[in-house]
């Protein structure tokens, strides 16, 4: 799930912002929600220290003290990973927007067909990056590959298992696999751990647990080289 934060001064274009995000999700099956919006400079910086936010969609001239480009500045020191979009309606800002690694920039007014077009070109940027995000379907569900705690097999289905909900495709292993950074190994015929989710380690019962207290088995054909493994990672002994 993607979270979108958006930020302008006029309320009425952040909720037509709002809606036609929505309706781009729905309508292409983007795992997307907007999670955050403010009028609220300030309230954007504190929302972007406390919270994850994967695209940032900032109006140049807010109209404040801060204006869209320093709050850009701001953003890029809390999280450097952000897709920043910038949206305005003077034109002479483009070519400094850029320099804040900005992923486009919308011209007010912003139309459907134009914004439609930055969110596809967003969602494809992201699936050509498979160290970063894992795109698990054909429906464009999409996870953060740090966010994973475990895959588990359960019969026909693979469980991705974050801290903030279960995502469940029909596949198999051997499908991601390759797919998946270093810190992802097998502990369980049923089971691939991440590494550096895992809170402790039982080695008598055999016990993974993760640091959202969630649990998983480490199987007999899997046990020494996934301890090994643990041991070599740093975290463990």
């Amino acid at each position: 799930m993607l979270n979108f934060a958006l930020c302008d001064d006029n309320l009425k274009i952040l909720d037509r912002l709002e809606k036609m995000l929505e309706i781009i999700f729905s309508k292409n099956n983007f795992e997307a929600t907007v999670s955050f919006k403010t009028s609220d400079t300030n309230n954007m910086l504190e929302y972007f220290r406390d919270n994850k936010a994967d695209v940032v969609m900032l109006d140049i001239d807010l109209k404040s003290k801060t204006n869209g480009l320093q709050l850009a500045k701001e953003i890029r020191k809390i999280n450097k990973n952000a897709y920043i979009i910038f949206t305005t309606g003077h034109l002479e800002y483009a070519m400094v927007a850029y320099k804040f690694k900005t992923f486009d920039y919308l011209a007010k007014p912003i139309t459907y067909d134009r914004l439609e077009e930055t969110v596809k070109r967003l969602f494809e940027d992201i699936n050509g990056h498979p160290k970063k995000y894992l795109k698990i379907d054909n429906k464009n569900t999409i996870i953060d590959e740090s966010e994973i705690h475990y895959i588990k097999r359960d019969g026909m289905k693979l469980v991705f298992h974050t801290s903030t909900r279960d995502y469940y495709t029909y596949s198999s292993f051997n499908k991601f696999q390759e797919r998946l950074p270093d810190n992802y190994k097998r502990c369980h015929k049923s089971c691939i751990a991440n590494i550096s989710q895992i809170k402790d380690v039982d080695p008598v019962s055999c016990v993974v647990t993760f640091k959202d207290d969630s649990t998983c088995y480490i199987g007999p054909k899997y046990k020494s080289n996934f301890m090994e493994v643990l041991k070599n990672y740093g975290n463990f002994e």
